[in-house]
């Protein structure tokens, strides 16, 4: 009988979380500052990208409820998500309603008070997250980004930058999506 070989390994599995990590020092707004991802919508649609802002409120300790609100057709729409704990501090799972549709995330690194560089993982696909405190961050942070992209296999063609004006934060009671 022949072995099957390991599954290959994911980039996620080289990504360190960030090392003593408080949820709470999460907690409140966030501003999506820039993405990378070689998803092909992205690509696509880049020039029609909305201004978008996340709200961490911590349940229970240890999973995060998060509130995306962005703005589509001109219309505020707000996105609920639940990210549960994993199996390490700064992991999380975000289910799906199917169980392909699963998406692990990490924390990969924080500053509480200016910035957090989250990874999305689905499938083999990877994406790259910065938010900031506010709707600009510093060239070091930026930096900072761009070198987390480039060590999953990104290049810098597929990062994108949202727009710093124009947000949204209260949808009305059609426009919230659980």
């Amino acid at each position: 009988r022949r072995r099957r070989p390991p599954p290959p390994q994911s980039a996620l599995d080289k990504v360190a979380a960030q090392e003593g990590l408080s949820l709470h020092q999460l907690s409140g707004k966030w501003f999506l500052v820039s993405m990378a991802s070689r998803c092909s919508y992205l690509a696509e649609h880049s020039h029609q990208l909305e201004a978008t802002t996340m709200t961490i409120t911590i349940l229970d300790g240890q999973s995060l409820a998060v509130s995306t609100f962005r703005k589509l057709d001109r219309t505020c729409w707000e996105i609920r998500q639940h990210y549960l704990p994993a199996q390490a501090a700064g992991h999380f799972l975000l289910k799906g309603h199917r169980k392909s549709n699963k998406v692990d995330v990490v924390v990969g690194e924080a500053d509480a008070s200016s910035f957090i560089i989250l990874y999305y993982q689905k499938g083999r696909s990877i994406s790259v997250k910065l938010y900031g405190r506010a709707s600009l961050v510093s060239d070091a942070v930026m930096d900072k980004f761009e070198q987390r992209v480039r060590a999953v296999g990104l290049s810098e063609d597929v990062i994108y930058h949202f727009p710093t004006y124009g947000f949204c934060d209260s949808p009305d009671e059609f426009h919230i999506l659980d």
